[in-house]
C-alpha cells in the first residue's frame, strides 16, 4: 500500500506542477470538480443524466483549460518543453485527448443514424429518450476510456502505474477542491499564471 499511495503522490504533483500553471486552467478545474461532486452523487439516482453533466459540463471546462489557456512553450520552472511533457505524461496527453473527444462527439451522430445501434439497445421514442441514451453512451464512453488506459499503463508501464492512476482519475474532483479553491481570487488579483514556488523548493506540499 505504501508504494501504492507514494505512486500516486507522485502522479498527483506531476499533474499539478505540469500541467496547471494557468489560473484560469486551475479556476476551470475547479468549476470541473465541483461539476463531477454533483455527478457522483447523480449517478446513483440517474446514470444518464449524470453522464451528461460530467462530459457537457465538468469535461468541457476541465479540457478547454488545457487547450485554450495552459501555456504550451517552455516550462522554466519545470525545466522541460511541452514536448517532453506530452511525451511523459501518465494520463491523456493532448494526443489522446483530441482522440477521446473525437468519439465523444461521435456518439450522438451514430446513436441518431442507428437508434437502436444495430439491435443493441431498444431506440428511444422520444426526444428525451435519445437524450438519455446518449447519456449512457458516454457513461460508457468514461468508464471505457478509464478501463483503456488503466490496461495500457498496467501494459506499457506496471500494474501500479494502471491502478494508481485510475485512482487519481476518479479522486480528482475532491483532490482539486482543495488545491485550486483560491485560484479564483488570484485570477481577480490580475494573477493570470501561478509562479510555482512551491515547485521551485523541489518537494510536493
Amino acid at each position: 500500500m505504501n508504494e501504492f499511495f507514494q505512486t500516486l503522490k507522485t502522479q498527483r504533483w506531476d499533474d499539478h506542477r505540469y500541467y496547471h500553471h494557468s489560473r484560469i486552467n486551475q479556476s476551470l478545474h475547479l468549476i470541473s470538480a465541483l461539476s463531477f461532486l454533483v455527478s457522483y452523487g447523480l449517478v446513483f439516482v440517474n446514470p444518464a443524466w449524470a453522464a451528461l453533466l460530467a462530459w457537457c459540463v465538468s469535461m468541457t471546462t476541465r479540457q478547454a483549460g488545457h487547450f485554450f489557456f495552459e501555456p504550451r512553450g517552455y516550462d522554466h520552472v519545470n525545466q522541460a518543453t511541452d514536448e517532453y511533457k506530452e511525451e511523459i505524461k501518465v494520463g491523456y496527453n493532448i494526443r489522446r485527448k483530441i482522440v477521446l473527444l473525437a468519439v465523444w462527439v461521435a456518439l450522438p451522430a451514430v446513436l441518431w443514424v442507428s437508434p437502436s445501434l444495430g439491435g443493441l439497445i431498444v431506440p428511444a421514442v422520444s426526444w428525451q429518450g435519445f437524450v438519455e441514451d446518449v447519456g449512457m453512451a458516454w457513461f460508457c464512453l468514461g468508464v471505457t476510456g478509464l478501463v483503456f488506459r488503466v490496461v495500457q499503463l498496467w501494459a506499457t508501464q506496471s500494474l501500479m502505474q494502471g491502478l494508481a492512476w485510475g485512482f487519481k482519475i476518479l479522486t480528482d474532483p475532491f483532490h482539486d477542491v482543495l488545491l485550486y479553491w483560491k485560484s479564483p481570487l488570484y485570477l481577480l488579483r490580475g494573477q493570470l499564471i501561478d509562479p510555482m514556488e512551491h515547485v521551485g523548493q523541489g518537494h510536493a506540499n
